[in-house]
């Protein structure tokens, strides 16, 4: 079952462990993990296969491989917070994921999280070009998922 939760409220009390975030795109998906506390997420990878089949295959494989213990998929939405024309392929993405998953598989808003990742990467120095394009997605997947993992730790009153 996917669900749009309250980041601060805990899915199943079994914390710690990784948690893999998922930045849905039709072209590509970036991929971020935390590390085991849930304090600090990274950039992972970014999938571009055409058969989107294989593709979640491979993120089935990583949350088994990685030992997660949730994952997050971005859900685009307007500025308004109303639904844009990849929302819906988002939600069922995130649905067929859960059913193949045995861990709990939630839905966050992903607004500015390219925008903000494009900042910080432009921040380092790094250049974009059209053949590292999808290191933008990667980077987006770690800044949504470090505002997750931030917002859960404000909701238990940690720093």
């Amino acid at each position: 079952m996917v669900e749009a939760r309250d980041p601060a409220t805990p899915s199943d009390g079994t914390l710690p462990g990784r948690v893999l975030a998922v930045d849905w795109g039709e072209a590509r998906i970036g991929l971020a993990v935390s590390d085991p506390t849930r304090t600090l997420a990274s950039p992972y990878a970014t999938l571009a296969e055409k058969d989107k089949g294989l593709q979640i295959k491979r993120v089935v494989a990583l949350v088994v491989q990685l030992e997660i213990r949730e994952v997050i998929v971005g859900m685009p939405l307007q500025m308004d917070g109303g639904a844009t024309v990849t929302t819906r392929p988002a939600m069922k993405y995130a649905e067929k994921l859960a059913s193949l998953v045995g861990v709990p598989v939630t839905l966050v808003d992903e607004r500015l999280t390219s925008v903000t990742a494009l900042a910080r990467l432009g921040e380092a120095g790094w250049k974009s070009t059209r053949e590292d394009k999808g290191r933008i997605d990667s980077a987006a997947a770690a800044v949504m998922l470090q505002d997750w993992l931030d917002a859960r730790g404000a909701g238990r009153g940690e720093p």
